[in-house]
């Protein structure tokens, strides 16, 4: 018999999150594994949205749900095994208009855009991916420190938060608490008071307007692999596991990691499309990105795979010839033209304050700057990610992070959050803000001589609009540089950009040549709606 949920309907805003909690009646030696919960949620329009209930300790099991419609939902649950305290509980709730401040309760969640090049909105508003890698953050973090940090990256004008889900080999005891995510290899078990207190966490980004971007399972096996789940969970575990973050967190504004920092190529990358399919494969859900190993490849294992929504790359810690050619000329560089179509984000360039692989000095805010234009310029420009040692470890400041004893000591992680390209970040949003860079398309036969066919920490990157109508050009070291201005409207203006200090100055049109203000790097705008903020023209 159905049974009828008498409790009052709830009031939704469009893109907020209606949750409900289901009793059971039966108990079970491990809920996680031996009950399947599913609720059908019916839109005014009649469409229909099937969600994964999660089990939430004792006899609970919660659903949630983000409603994109207004009117009135109706839901129906059924599980397998038919526990009849979960089975046929069915209601309904009313979705009203989007309420609330931050960008995704007045725009909605993320999706690719109509072009497969980027992140747009649920209502098409463009969204420029400015990363942060806090991995231990959530776990180490205390309420207070996470609150403090979130504070300060919206002030930087940070966009998105990745982090990772489980202990792993760099928090290998779980949370600040000592909590682990599960028990068990073969036939796991979740400890739901773990993802429990990491509920507030995630709540607290989206509070803040910023994007979640969790690492289901870290993967990685070049150390300690025993304690990374996606390295050492059987595949139908992995995606156990998987499905329960999912149905956790599949309500909130979120870009899902799949693997962490492995290697998903040639012949492993089967493995993690099975995985992939298998958490993702039967439903629709929030755009999936991988993080591989530093200069590793996926775009030819994984470019079929309907389910990966976003091809994630690492440029790594290295500073020599090599690695930046890899950035500058490599498959970031080239491989977007390639269909079907995907953003190109790169999720870990080298950390500021990190020790370098070859030179092992320590990683300068200026070479991490470069990087992150480097990134935002070599592919259809979508966002990139910024690294700082001493962040993403959540450390304390006086040993180097666990499991990286060659990467230095770093910052405490609140001194860390002030270093210089961190700051500079939100330069990078004013600029990107004040144009329309998801136009912005690679564009190397702008540039007349490449310095960078000498020495690669001078490689010019320039883009622009299909139109021709904007040109943005990255100089990271050279004072001058001639641009192909043929072909391109001649009522353009010019500016300047430091990235330095977010300051900008006219240019002059002189036949394609331009100079440069001063030395360092400086990014060269032309268009029709680039302009001086009134304040600086009052100045010229």
């Amino acid at each position: 018999m159905t049974k009828t949920n008498t409790i009052p309907s709830d009031i939704v805003p469009k893109w907020g999150y209606f949750e409900k909690k289901f009793t059971g009646s039966t108990a079970y030696t491990n809920p996680f594994q031996d009950v399947q919960l599913t609720i059908v949620f019916t839109a005014p329009s009649g469409e229909q949205n099937r969600v994964e209930g999660f089990w939430d300790g004792g006899n609970t099991w919660l659903a949630r749900f983000s409603p994109n419609q207004t009117g009135t939902w109706m839901y129906t649950a059924t599980s397998i095994p038919e526990d009849h305290g979960l089975h046929g509980q069915s209601g309904s709730f009313i979705c009203g208009l989007p309420i609330g401040s931050t960008r995704f309760e007045q725009h909605g969640p993320l999706q690719l855009s109509d072009n497969r090049r980027h992140l747009i909105h649920a209502d098409g508003m463009p969204f420029l991916w400015l990363g942060d890698t806090a991995w231990n953050g959530p776990l180490r973090a205390t309420a207070s420190e996470w609150a403090y940090y979130l504070r300060e990256r919206v002030r930087q004008k940070f966009t998105a938060v990745q982090w990772v889900t489980t202990h792993w080999f760099v928090s290998p005891s779980g949370d600040l608490n000592g909590n682990t995510a599960f028990d068990g290899i073969d036939q796991i078990s979740v400890h739901p008071e773990f993802f429990q207190r990491l509920d507030g966490y995630v709540q607290a980004i989206c509070q803040a307007g910023l994007l979640n971007v969790p690492v289901i399972l870290w993967a990685a096996e070049w150390r300690d692999a025993e304690y990374n789940p996606g390295a050492f969970l059987p595949e139908d575990q992995a995606i156990a596991l998987g499905r329960y973050m999912v149905a956790r967190w599949g309500a909130y504004p979120i870009v899902w990691i799949l693997p962490g920092d492995s290697d998903y190529r040639a012949e492993k990358a089967e493995r993690w499309k099975r995985i992939g399919r298998g958490v993702f494969g039967d439903k629709p859900h929030a755009p999936v990105i991988l993080h591989p190993g530093g200069m590793h490849w996926n775009g030819n294992e994984f470019r079929q795979e309907s389910w990966l929504d976003i091809l994630g790359y690492q440029s790594g810690h290295g500073d020599d010839e090599r690695t930046l050619d890899w950035l500058v000329c490599g498959p970031p560089a080239t491989d977007w033209q390639i269909e079907p179509a995907r953003p190109f984000i790169n999720l870990e360039p080298p950390y500021e304050y990190h020790i370098s692989y070859q030179n092992k000095t320590r990683i300068t805010a200026d070479f991490t700057r470069r990087a992150l234009y480097w990134s935002l310029l070599v592919s259809p420009t979508a966002g990139v990610t910024y690294g700082g040692h001493g962040i993403w470890g959540w450390d304390d400041g006086t040993a180097p992070p666990v499991a990286h004893p060659n990467t230095g000591i770093p910052l405490h992680w609140k001194q860390a959050l002030m270093m210089d390209a961190a700051k500079e970040v939100c330069y990078i949003a004013d600029l990107f803000e004040s144009i329309e860079w998801w136009k912005l398309m690679p564009a190397p036969e702008l540039i007349e001589s490449q310095p960078g066919e000498q020495e690669r920490g001078r490689y010019v990157k320039a883009s622009k609009s299909l139109e021709g109508d904007l040109v943005v050009v990255y100089i990271p070291a050279d004072r001058e540089i001639q641009l192909k201005l043929a072909g391109l409207p001649d009522d353009l203006s010019a500016i300047w950009f430091n990235p330095r200090t977010g300051v900008r100055q006219s240019a002059t049109l002189n036949g394609g040549h331009f100079t440069t203000p001063a030395s360092g790097d400086w990014l060269l705008l032309l268009g029709h709606a680039v302009s001086l903020p009134a304040r600086q023209r009052e100045r010229s």
